[in-house]
């Protein structure tokens, strides 16, 4: 037995070394990809070459066969290499469109709740280039959190806008109705909901559960097969966490993270117990002035509006759109507060205010409307795949 022990850990420690060979390839791949980019920028090419990803893609397959690997096992791994490799070249040309933002070595981000909540965690992503440079302040309520950078107390904020399970969070529509902010990027987070507890007990004797109300509706499903629960909303995921660790009562349980429970240091019943696995919430990030935004770089403007009162006002207005071949990736109705009946909507669409067809189209929309906001201009974060074979 100790024989194949050993002969384990020596295959394991040849692994290891692989591994750690693959990590200084990428890393010297990394770095020529910023040289290209670079001189991508001199020249004033495009980011993206689909036809050198096409063939790039193609040959490393067919060599993957060669040496006994799987299509899917290969275009798998090289589908996200090509995506962190053009997200870098993105990032470069952004910070190059924008280099009086980028003097400041700490940023100040607004979110709502404490660390380990979903907020801190996009946050952290969505800037990641300022690693331990980052001063978060927490606030209870979005709104809060958008006055704290309409004050100067915060440079970012960050607000959900919408989930894949819940749907739309009309709080923060309101919010950007109102708010002189301006949105400059977006995330897309993937919510990994854990039942955290501070002793490992059977899930049925559970008696009280903390939420956010938005991440109990997300995991409705999972708290139905419980033994009837009362459920306690908090303001924050991480902050439910936070409560049973002080109550220290073993029948509470708390709807988080997994990174909130490490945080508060307990234990964590039973993973992924969201109504529905793949889990996403699309948050905003919001800054006092808009951004610019490289013609190269994909990306979104959110409006709002409300429409005139004449019979097809919407229809004919967001033919505009249609006429200059422009997607709308988003469409989403709000009532107006105080206007019983009517609606304010609010669109997401492909492109930047400095595209002459998006000026074009938001111009002949305006008749149609008797009100109109931008909201912001800013990168997408949806990068869609090379088609490896010709359809």
């Amino acid at each position: 037995m100790s024989k194949k022990l050993n002969q384990i850990d020596k295959l394991r420690g040849e692994i290891n070394k692989i591994d750690s060979s693959l990590l200084d390839l990428f890393s010297k791949r990394r770095e020529l990809s910023k040289e290209i980019i670079k001189a991508k920028d001199l020249n004033d090419l495009p980011i993206r070459d689909e036809k050198r990803e096409k063939e790039l893609l193609n040959r490393l397959i067919n060599e993957g066969k060669q040496k006994g690997l799987e299509a899917e096992y290969v275009s798998r791994i090289f589908y996200e290499v090509i995506e962190n490799s053009v997200r870098l070249q993105q990032k470069y040309i952004q910070q190059q469109a924008n280099k009086r933002d980028r003097k400041k070595k700490k940023i100040k981000v607004a979110i709502q709740g404490i660390e380990g909540s979903y907020s801190y965690l996009t946050a952290q992503r969505f800037f990641n280039d300022y690693e331990d440079s980052i001063e978060f302040v927490g606030e209870e309520r979005f709104e809060e959190v958008a006055k704290a950078v309409e004050n100067g107390e915060a440079d970012y904020a960050i607000l959900p806008i919408e989930n894949t399970t819940s749907g739309g969070i009309n709080e923060v529509y309101d919010i950007l109705l109102h708010t002189t902010l301006s949105i400059v990027g977006e995330e897309k987070f993937k919510v990994e909901h854990c039942l955290c507890c501070t002793e490992e007990i059977p899930l049925e004797k559970i008696k009280k559960i903390y939420a956010h109300y938005q991440a109990a509706a997300q995991c409705s499903s999972f708290i139905d097969t419980l033994n009837n629960p009362t459920l306690e909303y908090f303001a924050d995921t991480a902050m439910s966490v936070k409560r049973i660790s002080e109550e220290k009562n073993k029948f509470h349980a708390a709807i988080a993270s997994e990174e909130a429970a490490k945080v508060f240091g307990v234990k964590i019943l039973k993973k992924n117990i969201a109504n529905q696995p793949e889990n996403f919430t699309r948050f905003l990030i919001c800054a006092r002035k808009p951004i610019s935004i490289d013609k190269r770089v994909p990306s979104k403007t959110s409006i709002v509006m409300a429409t005139a009162h004449t019979a097809g006002a919407l229809v004919e207005g967001l033919m505009t759109f249609r006429k200059y071949n422009i997607n709308l990736t988003k469409l989403e109705s709000r009532p107006i507060l105080g206007n019983p009946w009517e609606e304010m909507f609010y669109l997401d669409l492909e492109g930047n205010l400095s595209d002459k067809n998006v000026q074009k189209a938001i111009h002949e929309l305006t008749p149609f409307t008797r009100f109109l906001k931008i909201l912001g201009s800013y990168p997408s974060k949806d990068l869609p795949k090379t088609k490896i074979i010709d359809e």
